[in-house]
């Protein structure tokens, strides 16, 4: 069945019209193109590979009148220049090019109108098509999560919040020359505009044909900035989309874009993981079941059996962290918890969900594994991890985003 569906033809019909509907139903697709290759075949990923930059994007004229709400009738006259074709299109909002009066060289990123009235019903009936295809146990009340998503969505459609999010980590990597993040125009951001320097960069899955040892520090960078972010920083963009990560060969800088996902991480949340990544590099099996279970991940709801499985999968997930240099490139760890993972999946008593704030932790973790494995990088992570393990979050996570 599986083959009568999925063919080429039909997963772009299927790519074109989540790109037309946008919001909530593209980002959909936006998390299955990111495959590295372990589930779906390589070429239906690289078709929808498209809607992680490739949204349909608006007509002059209803740009015109979505800037003309957020700066006024006059805002012309703020540019020497502005490209109205945009130069990206995503699930949210298209970005465009643009030369201020003063010369300021900038990305604009404009939101499609209406993208907020349409989270609610969007997630809703995301939710609904899961139910009717049964891939929710009876009785797991996912109502947390749905109302965690559209909480999510909500924060990813105000600009205003991303802005002071990009700018928060433009100073926390102001230290850090080898990151790149765009300047915050603040005067012409607001919450369905946000203006910032455009900054220069190819798309970071083109290294996937660049030499070794490119794709190698590319990923030890992003690599350690999620460490980073998690122990030090007590902030996570948590969206790894791999259309928010570009390469500048001119400077070797990584660039970070989209900081519409950023979240505060509490220490105790910080100090969890601590636990359970020291226990777990340790070999202590009951020192990592006891931090899975201060984390939210096992409880008694979850039969011995299942909880045996998920220490397995857990086991598997250390192994990168283990290994003296990991190569992405050349492992069936992916595979190995895919089976894992279905059987889990093919049980339907398990009544019980991890805290939501966990899962955009180890969306961020997924989509990093996934990004290395399509640059066949090599990495030793324990390296990079290690000098976190013995210090508590330092960063003030108490300030809302």
């Amino acid at each position: 069945m599986s083959e009568l569906i999925l063919t080429p033809a039909n997963v772009a019909r299927l790519a074109e019209e989540l790109a037309r509907m946008r919001g909530a139903a593209m980002k959909v697709g936006q998390l299955l193109s990111m495959d590295a290759g372990e589930m779906l075949p390589p070429e239906l990923a690289a078709i929808l590979a498209r809607l992680r930059s490739d949204a349909h994007y608006m007509p002059p004229q209803q740009l015109r009148s979505v800037l003309t709400a957020a700066w006024g009738p006059d805002w012309q006259r703020r540019f020497r220049s502005f490209n109205v074709r945009p130069i990206a299109a995503a699930s949210i909002g298209q970005v465009h090019r643009a030369m201020t009066k003063d010369g300021e060289d900038l990305a604009i990123k404009v939101q499609y109108p209406g993208v907020r009235r349409s989270i609610d019903s969007d997630v809703d009936n995301v939710a609904a098509l899961l139910r009717l295809s049964g891939l929710v146990p009876k009785g797991l009340d996912v109502a947390p999560m749905l109302a965690e998503a559209k909480r999510q969505l909500h924060e990813e459609a105000d600009y205003g919040r991303e802005g002071r999010c990009l700018a928060r980590f433009g100073d926390l990597l102001a230290g850090s020359p080898e990151f790149c993040v765009p300047r915050l125009h603040e005067a012409l951001t607001t919450r369905d505009v946000l203006a910032m320097s455009h900054v220069a960069g190819q798309p970071v899955e083109d290294l996937a044909e660049a030499p070794q040892d490119l794709r190698d520090r590319t990923m030890k960078l992003l690599i350690g900035l999620m460490f980073r972010e998690l122990f030090e920083f007590g902030l996570m963009q948590t969206d790894p989309n791999f259309a928010n990560y570009r390469h500048d060969a001119a400077t070797g800088q990584v660039v970070l874009l989209d900081f519409g996902a950023t979240r505060d991480i509490q220490p105790g949340m910080a100090d969890g993981y601590r636990q359970l990544l020291r226990a777990g590099l340790a070999g202590d099996l009951p020192g990592s079941e006891a931090a899975m279970r201060a984390l939210g991940f096992l409880s008694d709801a979850v039969p011995p059996d299942l909880r045996a499985l998920m220490m397995r999968m857990f086991e598997i997930s250390m192994e990168p962290l283990r290994a003296p240099v990991f190569d992405f490139g050349a492992n069936d760890m992916a595979l190995r918890l895919r089976d894992l993972g279905m059987e889990i999946g093919e049980r339907r008593e398990i009544h019980h969900l991890p805290p939501v704030e966990t899962f955009y932790i180890q969306r961020k973790f997924g989509g990093m594994y996934l990004l290395a494995s399509r640059l066949r990088a090599r990495v030793a992570i324990g390296d990079l991890l290690y000098p976190h393990l013995n210090n508590r979050l330092s960063g003030d996570s108490s300030s809302n985003a």
